[in-house]
């Protein structure tokens, strides 16, 4: 009995024992602490997941009703008012000039190559009676010059090549007159937007006048819209002026260097022309007006 009694007693008081259990204790106690408080993390969370999704759609509402709409083209362009329809004007006709110009100044519309060749071919013959009657079939700015520079090879060759000078620089400036009107677009549309922007102004400051400065939210809109209104008017005049002035001088240094081609191969023609054979002769069909005094006429039946 009194061995069983000491080997119990010395079971119960091995520190090792001991230790081994208040470890396991103290494991269980934090398995069962970390279980119960991630139920209460969890429970806690399900409400505030559940109403952040509930939420969530209301704020998308809200915000896409707060977002500003996006305004088309059209609806700008009509936000600058009664200005935009002159402007409009000026944008079309601008188009169509700088595309006509840019087919008038071409090579085959001021010489073309099928008439060069059929003037020099009769220059060679000696034809030019024939020669002034076949460059009247196709208007171009060639043929006014040949037909005009025959016309005067009578007078000599100093009367000739000035009357070919002066053909050319007629031609000159028919393009000329309608290059121009670019010029003419590019200053006047800036101002039209400019009266749009004193428009625009005298709206918004008599809006500001009626509802204060501190109005509601309608005399708010009627400002910004006025404000709209000067800001489109005003780029708008300046977005058909700027490529107007481009095109502007791009057709007036086209044309320049079209007319320096066209004199070079009107006086070709007639460098070598035999002015001494042509004294006193008419060479087409342009009536003169000019015939000697009716005294020296008269003088002969009253002798």
């Amino acid at each position: 009995m009194k061995d069983q009694t000491l080997n119990y007693t010395s079971k119960t008081n091995n520190p090792t024992i001991m230790q081994r259990s208040i470890k396991n204790f103290t494991k269980r106690i934090r398995s069962i602490s970390f279980m119960i408080f991630a139920v209460a993390f969890m429970a806690m969370s399900c409400p505030v997941v559940v109403a952040a999704e509930e939420s969530a759609p209301a704020a998308t509402e809200e915000a896409a009703s707060k977002a500003p709409k996006k305004k088309t083209l059209f609806a700008t362009i009509a936000q600058g008012g009664w200005v935009m329809w002159p402007i409009g004007l000026c944008s079309v006709f601008t188009i169509y000039l700088v595309v006509d110009m840019y087919l008038r100044l071409s090579q085959k519309k001021l010489c073309p190559e099928a008439e060069v060749e059929k003037a020099k071919q009769m220059f060679m013959a000696g034809d030019y009676v024939n020669c002034v009657q076949a460059l009247k079939t196709v208007n171009c700015a060639f043929n006014n010059c040949v037909r005009y520079g025959l016309s005067f090879v009578g007078k000599g060759k100093e009367q000739t090549e000035s009357a070919l000078l002066a053909e050319v620089d007629r031609e000159s400036n028919r393009l000329q007159n309608r290059i121009n009107y670019l010029s003419v677009i590019g200053v006047c549309t800036p101002m039209i937007g400019l009266l749009g922007t004193v428009v625009g102004m005298m709206g918004a400051f008599d809006s500001l006048g009626s509802g204060g400065a501190a109005g509601g939210g309608d005399d708010t809109s009627a400002l910004s819209h006025h404000i709209g209104e000067v800001l489109v008017a005003t780029a708008s005049g300046l977005f058909i002026a700027i490529p107007a002035f481009m095109f502007f001088y791009m057709l007036r240094n086209r044309l320049a260097a079209q007319m320096h081609e066209l004199e070079d191969q009107v006086t070709s023609l007639f460098r070598n022309m035999p002015y001494e054979y042509f004294h006193g002769l008419e060479i087409g069909e342009d009536v003169t007006y000019a015939a000697l005094p009716n005294w020296l006429e008269q003088a002969p039946a009253n002798a």
